[in-house]
């Protein structure tokens, strides 16, 4: 029986990267940078590679808000500072939100009946700014961001303390919901929680990391926690 299920926040309750497009098209004017599609898509692309360097160890967070800005201005050749482009991104990111669709619904719903809590690796002023603008602290027993925990997502160290604020916490209790199969799936297999992988755009799995359920719409958790019942 599931008493306790973790969500992640990004692009599985909140529409992270409708919020990142317009942060980044803020920021990129702000610093005379046109925000075609071209640059905004490569910035992306180049901000998911340095976030999955973080997942695997080999970067700091800090080096990441930063890096993925450098590694954009010297391939579109500007002198525009990236820690002064990171500092207005992360004002911006923080204003503001956009639920995923049946998200809302599905907090009413579950936080009646289950402890709910929150584990992301976003930034802590970001997370909370979007977090207050949703008005969602108050579905949730308690809130993990990875800068406050000292530890991010995959690793069992960041699981091992959050699991130690939950009150009665039991493994074989929980489940563990997110879109990322490298941040959230991979935590659930470090740490023995089930999971549910949030795939709504139906992508192929090419890695090595099995999530116990799949779906592609919120409203399918509710019966995957009855069917488990």
């Amino acid at each position: 029986m599931i008493r306790t299920i973790l969500f992640d926040l990004d692009n599985t309750l909140l529409d992270f990267t409708w919020a990142e497009k317009i942060a980044l098209t803020k920021t990129l004017q702000k610093f005379g940078i046109k925000p075609t599609e071209e640059v905004v898509g490569r910035y992306q692309v180049l901000n998911r590679q340095q976030w999955e360097l973080l997942e695997e160890g080999k970067l700091t967070r800090e080096q990441v808000k930063v890096r993925r800005y450098r590694l954009l201005f010297e391939e579109i050749g500007t002198d525009t500072s990236p820690e002064e482009a990171t500092a207005v991104y992360e004002k911006l990111l923080g204003i503001g939100h956009r639920f995923i669709d049946g998200a809302r619904e599905l907090l009413e719903e579950l936080y009646k009946k289950y402890d709910l809590y929150l584990v992301t690796n976003g930034t802590a002023s970001v997370q909370k700014g979007r977090l207050d603008s949703a008005d969602m602290w108050k579905y949730f027993k308690g809130i993990f961001i990875s800068e406050e925990i000292g530890y991010d997502k995959p690793g069992k160290e960041y699981f091992d303390r959050c699991f130690a604020q939950m009150p009665d916490f039991h493994v074989e209790e929980a489940l563990l919901v997110g879109d990322s199969l490298t941040a959230d799936i991979r935590g659930g297999e470090n740490t023995g929680i089930r999971t549910v992988w949030f795939n709504p755009g139906r992508l192929e799995n090419h890695t090595k990391i099995v999530p116990d359920y799949e779906i592609a719409h919120l409203n399918r958790l509710t019966e995957i926690l009855s069917e488990m019942k």
